[in-house]
Parts: structure tokens; C-alpha cells; sequence
């Protein structure tokens, strides 16, 4: 299936919007928009997991916290540059995909899921364990002068609202255009046919592990390159990241964006972030709100807001 110019419009579109976004929002909005982008790399990463490929896991948190502990603990203990500690964070978090990759895919179904849990919580323990270099729960916070990026003689201050907000946006485009291109190709159609059918993808002579396994790598890329960046750009490295809570909000944010759509995480995760930040604000018991908002939600749009809008009125969205 070929990308076609109304795919490429609306993407770009939502781009677009969203740059438009950095000089329309107040500061405050600005900010929270920053971390959503990030999270929403993160969302995007385990949708092609669960969304297109369809293994349900419950320790993307590992690649995440992997990326943030890879970029961070080189600029905070060795004094890298930024471009190369965001680089270590990519490598790290590839190299733990594909470690958890060979061992975790000879299991299926709920022993998958089981299993990449197991892996997280291991990771999440070690991060408590090296307290010497990571700080465990306190973590590390990155100060400003370790967060400037040297580009063609120019100084770039990672903490500045707009250039945080503009970095954020450039690394949320490249991976959500990366996405298009991937889940449009025959690699992303394969993996598609691998979720509706596995057995009869292997008879048909597929290498349904490889495709697997290149589908945890890539998706543990995605989602080490979010935790980098929001280590970079935010200024804290911290265990917090590495526990089960993060590895359950990302499937939250895919539930109810739409799994299997290129532009559903980017909608769950703003939608998510936005009930807390409001129902918060005016009570105590805002997780019954979120609960509620949720429920609500699984009801009248089952297949996540953008899922259904695209199953009921628009199903040419990709």
C-alpha cells in the first residue's frame, strides 16, 4: 500500500499545526505540548509493537529509562556533548531491545507480556541498585550548562522554552514521518499480516521471528530515543522512569488514541496528559476523573478516538 498525497498532506498538516503551536500557545501550554511530543515518540515506539505487530508488552519502560540512562550518565559522570550522549541513548536502547528481542520472543500471548515485565522490573532494580551512578529515586538532574548544544558555531541552551519545544517538534516529526514510510511499506504490511495471522504467515514462508524481532529493535529506537531526548531536554534522570507505571502509559496513550494509527499516540497522549493536568487541579480524586473520562471512552469509541473516527467516517487514515 503506497503512501498517497492526502497521507503526506495530513501529516505534514498536523506538523505544521503544531509549529504554529510554539509561536499561538502561552508559555505554560508550550511546555506541556514539549513533553507530549516527546511522549508521544514514546507512544508511537510501543504502538508499533502492540498497534501493528500486535505483542502486547508491559516493559517498554526499560527501553525508555535505557535511552534516558544511556544519553544521561555520559553528560552528567564523563562530560559528552549532547549530539553524542543522544547518540549513546539510541545505541543503549537498541541494544536492550534486542537483547529482550531473542529471549522474550520464544514466548507468546500473556507469556510475552509476562516476560518483557520481568525484564523491566529487572531493569527498574538495577537502576535502584547502582544508586552510585544513578542516584536511584533522587536521580540526577542535568544542569543548564551541561544541556547547550554547539551547532555551526551557534549555542543552543536545551532548557530555552522554544528551543526545547522546537527540538521536541523536529524529533516527534522525523519519527511520525519514519512511521508513515514504515507502516505503508511491505515491512509494515507484513507485520500487520503477522498480528491477523501468524501461522499462516510462516507457512507462506515468512521469518515471522526476524520480523518480530526487527519490530521490538525498531519500536525499543523509538522509544530510546524519547527517553534521550526527554532526559536532555527536561534535565532529570530518574529510576521513576524505569518502573511499571511507564511501561502501562503508553499502552493507555495507544488505547485511546487508536491503536494502529500513525497519529492516534500523538492524540491519546495529549488527550491523557490534559484530563490529569485539569481534573488535578480541582480535585484530589482525579484518577476516578481519568477513570470515568476512560471508561466513557471504551464504550462509544472502542477502537481509541482516532481508531474509530477512522473505522465509522474515514477509513482512508492511515
Amino acid at each position: 500500500m503506497t503512501i498517497t498525497t492526502r497521507d503526506w498532506a495530513l501529516h505534514l498538516g498536523v506538523i505544521a499545526l503544531l509549529l504554529a503551536a510554539n509561536f499561538l500557545l502561552p508559555e505554560y501550554h508550550r511546555g506541556v505540548f514539549s513533553r507530549v511530543l516527546v511522549l508521544a515518540v514514546f507512544a508511537m515506539g510501543y504502538n508499533l509493537l502492540f498497534g501493528y505487530t500486535g505483542l502486547l508488552s508491559l516493559g517498554h519502560a526499560m527501553f525508555f529509562a535505557a535511552g534516558l540512562y544511556g544519553a544521561g550518565l555520559p553528560l552528567y559522570h564523563l562530560g559528552w556533548s549532547v549530539p553524542v550522549s543522544f547518540g549513546t541513548g539510541l545505541l543503549a536502547g537498541m541494544a536492550v531491545a534486542a537483547v529482550v528481542g531473542v529471549l522474550a520472543l520464544r514466548t507468546t500471548g500473556v507469556a510475552f507480556m509476562i516476560v518483557t515485565m520481568m525484564f523491566a522490573q529487572v531493569f527498574y532494580l538495577g537502576t535502584l541498585y547502582f544508586t552510585t551512578w544513578t542516584r536511584g529515586e533522587e536521580g540526577l538532574v542535568l544542569s543548564q550548562a551541561m544541556r547547550s548544544l554547539e551547532f555551526g558555531g551557534l549555542s543552543l541552551n536545551l532548557s530555552d522554552p522554544s528551543t526545547r519545544y522546537m527540538l521536541a517538534l523536529a524529533l516527534f516529526a522525523v519519527v511520525l514521518l519514519v512511521m508513515l514510510r514504515l507502516v505503508r511499506s511491505p515491512f509494515g504490511r507484513t507485520l500487520v499480516a503477522i498480528r491477523e495471522n501468524e501461522e499462516r504467515m510462516r507457512m507462506l514462508g515468512y521469518d515471522v521471528f526476524r520480523a518480530k524481532l526487527t519490530a521490538v529493535v525498531v519500536s525499543g529506537l523509538f522509544c530510546a530515543a524519547a527517553g534521550a531526548a526527554y532526559g536532555l531536554l527536561f534535565g532529570y534522570v530518574g529510576s521513576g522512569f524505569a518502573s511499571i507505571q511507564y511501561s502501562i502509559l503508553p499502552l493507555l496513550w495507544v488505547l485511546l488514541g487508536g491503536a494502529a494509527t500513525t497519529l492516534g499516540p500523538l492524540l491519546g497522549t495529549l488527550f491523557m496528559f490534559y484530563i490529569i493536568d485539569y481534573s488535578s487541579g480541582y480535585t484530589a480524586a482525579y484518577l476516578l476523573v481519568v477513570g470515568v473520562a476512560l471508561i466513557l471512552l471504551v464504550l462509544f469509541f472502542p477502537k481509541g478516538l482516532l481508531g474509530s473516527v477512522r473505522e465509522r467516517w474515514l477509513r482512508w487514515l492511515p
